[in-house]
């Protein structure tokens, strides 16, 4: 599979249990109600996070971005904080997992009354399921990078759709991902309103042009956590670095590009829009700026 989410196979995880409203089921066994919230609206939150040496990557940051989501569409967890670690820590045990595992952490209203929008239809007890996977980048994508192609789907503001909600409704980006594919590219280029970048349809989008890092405003990207500390990487090692409102031609000529995600961490593009970028991948800025977050996740492991 192509993609910023392209994956090596793993033969464990056939086997692999699912932590499912506080029961360890079997993967192929695991199942939710075709009333579920989730399933008939997208209705609920999620998260990404990685294990890494035996220890979960920016959990704390990871859980606030989750709290603040369900709290957001006004949804209860009915865990604390503690007990999603705890739920978390039971999977690993379960599956004897300590390293190279990426998690898939979601939350529904919960199984509903009838299959319609009203949120009071509730029964009152939200779906959690825990996906842990011994799942790790392709070794060869980060010499074959990625090819990204900017696309008429739009990115939101705030007051339509909020980019930053790790919502299960995805079908904004699923639309975005079809058109770029059916243009021959991996990942879609997505642009704000004003029809500067925004991010892409999975990631968010870090380019170079002579020597200076940029990126997008916050408005109308995800709330990235591997974004996030990519900005604070450039900033802590004195790269050049701007924030800003950039059109999509500015990045077509970049001369490097990479974007970050909770999965690939940060992965090198070949090219935007049909133009190949002329460094050989990945690009020099892109892979001291890899060795940097690699450190950086083997500093969070150490603690």
């Amino acid at each position: 599979m192509a993609g910023s989410q392209d994956f090596a196979v793993d033969p464990r995880n056939a086997t692999a249990r699912v932590w499912l409203n506080g029961q360890l089921v079997p993967k192929a066994e695991a199942r939710v109600s075709i009333f579920d919230a989730g399933f008939v609206l997208g209705d609920g939150v999620w998260e990404g996070l990685r294990l890494h040496k035996g220890r979960l990557m920016f959990l704390d940051t990871h859980l606030d971005r989750l709290f603040e989501g369900a709290a957001a569409i006004e949804l209860d967890i009915g865990l604390t904080r503690q007990g999603v670690i705890d739920a978390l820590n039971e999977l690993f045990a379960a599956n004897d997992m300590t390293d190279g595992v990426h998690i898939r952490l979601m939350v529904t209203r919960g199984e509903k009354s009838a299959a319609n929008q009203d949120p009071r239809n509730a029964l009152g007890r939200p779906t959690i399921v825990i996906v842990a996977e011994w799942k790790t980048p392709s070794p060869a994508i980060a010499t074959r990078g990625l090819s990204l192609r900017t696309v008429s789907v739009r990115c939101t503001p705030r007051e339509m759709f909020d980019m930053r909600l790790n919502s299960h409704s995805r079908l904004n980006l699923i639309l975005a991902l079809q058109e770029a594919i059916r243009a021959g590219a991996d990942e879609a280029l997505m642009l704000d309103p004003a029809g500067n970048i925004a991010s892409c349809n999975a990631t968010n989008l870090f380019w170079v042009r002579g020597g200076e890092l940029r990126t997008s405003r916050d408005d109308f990207c995800f709330n990235g956590v591997t974004r996030a500390n990519v900005m604070d990487l450039a900033r802590a090692h004195a790269i050049p670095f701007v924030q800003g409102d950039f059109p999509p031609e500015d990045a077509r000529l970049a001369d490097e590009a990479f974007v970050t995600g909770t999965f690939g961490g940060l992965t090198p593009v070949r090219e935007i829009d049909g133009r190949a970028l002329p460094a050989a991948l990945p690009g020099p800025l892109t892979t001291r700026l890899r060795a940097l977050y690699d450190a950086l996740k083997d500093a969070e492991a150490a603690k």
